[in-house]
């Protein structure tokens, strides 16, 4: 039996370091597990209209549904994001947001899910973890506990466009992999149901 997570990037730029990380990542997925890359840049900016029954001109954007589509048809998620002015970067917020409606049928509803935080500082996206746990939580997502993920000083981790220093990877390798077990359990879990 083979697992799928969606990986999203809380960054725009092809170069950043938040992609890096998270094309590292999807090489300490166990084979059982198709860990990808979902891409959010494309996603339009949230609007209710899309949404409201009561709205018939406005209608749903196509990325809106696929995108909604994956993340349902999807066992867990790992979130890999920067820092923007202590927050969670536009693009994530926008992809949370439109993952949460319709209210009816909300994707994200109960999937495992795994943070990855970094900075070129010090506390390596403390705030922006943080503040996407408090968003995630609204949608009873099962989350990774201790010990959690800050990357700081990100661009000292990186090598030729992967994760380098062993310790760094041997870490974040571990919590792949307990992300993977608590993917699994879930997905087991609800096939029991």
């Amino acid at each position: 039996m083979s697992y799928n997570v969606s990986v999203l990037v809380g960054s725009l730029r092809r170069e950043s370091y938040a992609r890096k990380i998270a094309l590292s990542c999807l090489q300490y997925f166990p084979e059982n597990v198709d860990a990808h890359i979902l891409e959010i840049g494309h996603l339009p900016l949230y609007n209710f209209d899309y949404d409201d029954p009561d709205v018939t001109d406005v209608p749903t954007p196509d990325s809106y549904v696929q995108f909604r589509t994956t993340i349902k048809n999807s066992d867990g998620i790992l979130f890999v994001t920067s820092e923007n002015n202590r927050t969670i970067p536009a693009c994530l917020k926008n992809a949370v947001d439109i993952g949460s409606k319709p209210n009816s049928d909300v994707a994200w509803k109960g999937l495992p899910a795994g943070i990855i935080s970094h900075s070129v500082g010090r506390l390596g996206g403390y705030s922006s973890q943080k503040n996407l746990r408090l968003a995630l939580s609204y949608f009873d997502m099962p989350m990774l506990g201790q010990p959690e993920v800050f990357l700081g000083q990100s661009p000292t981790l990186i090598e030729e466009g992967r994760l380098a220093p062993e310790r760094t990877v041997d870490f974040v390798r571990d919590y792949i992999t307990r992300l993977s077990d608590l993917v699994i359990k879930s997905a087991e879990a609800h096939k029991t149901d």
